[in-house]
């Protein structure tokens, strides 16, 4: 491994340990009872995120619970979903974050044969910010945190930034509103194609994911949109790459992972950091950068 710091209990509820601080995450794992009745009886219902039939983690376990960290706020890549954060989560919660301050939510369809047909729509765009507007609410944190892997990384730094865009699928303009940069403390995007995926300058407009509007082609209109701005995703901002990352490319992702102002990154440089391991091996050094903002 290589480091580079740059200046710049039911299925239906989190499912605890033994031990007090401890949780459980997999596919059944879902928000807690509080939050679902929460998220409909605030608007949020509409959303796939709050209808109860994907994995999520995260909540209160009633009204009266304090929340005293910082929300954590977990966003997966392509054809992923909210369990595949269950190191992150795990890790996180043996050092003192409870489910009312760990929050996950899956967007898109968890299999990877239709991962070609996802791209950044307005419909993804508009589920993801829900859900950080969704915690901070809920929760009534001044500010959140935010991780972000993969194209997780891409289209939660679009929620956050807001304004407009064009859905070429949808045929249309959206306006996402104006950005939620105050409310976020740190934002730090792993293993992210914030510039491109050198595969797309193959595939490109043949299929979704890599198409030059909305998509991960080097010249989508989406990244240079999101790129056209400096640290816009919160206070503090970070990334996480590696030089063997199979999906972003070998050799590649440091010109496009990391992020335009960031505040530092961690670069790793052998396996078993590749695209997945970078999410999945990563968790300490996760929570140094939003709980401690440090580079460990």
């Amino acid at each position: 491994m290589s480091t580079r710091v740059s200046s710049q209990p039911s299925p239906a509820s989190p499912v605890r340990t033994s031990r007090a601080n401890e949780v459980s995450v997999s596919k059944e794992s879902r928000f807690s009872n509080d939050f679902k009745s929460w998220l409909n009886a605030n608007g949020y219902g509409k959303y796939e995120f709050a209808k109860g039939n994907v994995p999520a983690f995260g909540g209160k376990a009633g009204p009266g619970e304090k929340v005293t960290k910082e929300p954590v706020i977990f966003i997966h890549g392509n054809s992923d979903s909210a369990a595949g954060w269950k190191n992150s989560i795990e890790t996180f919660s043996k050092q003192g974050y409870k489910p009312s301050e760990m929050y996950a939510m899956t967007w898109g369809p968890s299999n990877p044969k239709l991962a070609g047909q996802q791209h950044h729509s307005e419909k993804y765009l508009e589920e993801v910010r829900a859900f950080i507007q969704a915690v901070k609410e809920y929760t009534g944190a001044e500010k959140v945190d935010v991780i972000g892997h993969s194209m997780g990384v891409t289209l939660a730094r679009k929620a956050i930034q807001g304004g407009d865009g064009f859905d070429p699928y949808a045929g249309k303009k959206f306006d996402l509103g104006k950005p939620l940069t105050d409310s976020v403390d740190t934002f730090v995007g792993i293993a992210g194609a914030n510039h491109g995926l050198a595969s797309a300058l193959m595939t490109g407009n043949l299929v979704p994911t890599t198409n030059t509007s909305t998509g991960l082609h080097p010249a989508s209109s989406f990244l240079r949109d999101i790129n056209a701005v400096s640290h816009d995703e919160g206070k503090h901002v970070y990334s996480i790459w590696s030089n063997v990352d199979e999906l972003v490319g070998v050799g590649i992702a440091g010109f496009t992972s990391p992020i335009p102002g960031q505040d530092g990154q961690k670069v790793y440089g052998t396996y078993p950091f590749g695209h997945m391991g970078l999410k999945n091996l990563t968790a300490e050094t996760q929570l140094a950068m939003i709980r401690d903002h440090q580079i460990r």
